[in-house]
């Protein structure tokens, strides 16, 4: 009986084998070649010049100071296309829902100045603050970060 149980266990082992053997045929296997990674950034002297927008932000931090809990705090954080083509924000995300942020819809063409207005509303906030906003752009890198951070006072009661 433990004779047959071996020859048994043998013979699935084989058919497994086999089978595994069969499915990885030569016929399916892919080539990969460096064709599928064509990219115009890549380090290659010879790709023509990419035109890409560039992100220039004089502040990416701002203090808004000392707030009564409730209170809202806004700020404009003003930033530049230095590169060569239309800057395109495509979102903008708060960390929590108590920040806000506001953004152009628009292209921001070669040159030009925009702002993102972020909004900090404190109501059931206490204590230290920090929250950031991260936008998602064409540029490289595509994610920019920015902060806005402080210190929210519970009212004293009188």
């Amino acid at each position: 009986f433990l004779k047959s149980k071996i020859k048994m266990k043998q013979l699935i082992l084989l058919l497994v084998s086999l089978a595994l053997v069969s499915c990885n045929s030569s016929s399916d296997k892919k080539t990969i070649t460096t064709d599928l990674v064509n990219s115009p950034l890549t380090a290659n002297s010879n790709a023509e010049k990419v035109l890409t927008p560039n992100i220039e932000m004089l502040e990416t931090s701002y203090n808004f100071g000392e707030i009564q809990q409730g209170e809202s705090v806004t700020h404009d954080f003003i930033l530049k296309n230095t590169g060569d083509a239309d800057l395109i924000i495509s979102a903008a995300k708060g960390s929590c829902g108590c920040t806000v942020p506001e953004w152009p819809k628009n292209p921001i063409a070669k040159g030009e100045e925009a702002a993102i207005k972020v909004t900090f509303n404190s109501a059931g906030r206490s204590g230290k603050q920090n929250k950031t906003v991260t936008l998602v752009t064409n540029a490289i890198p595509n994610t920019r970060v920015i902060t806005i951070n402080g210190n929210v006072i519970f009212p004293q009661n009188k």
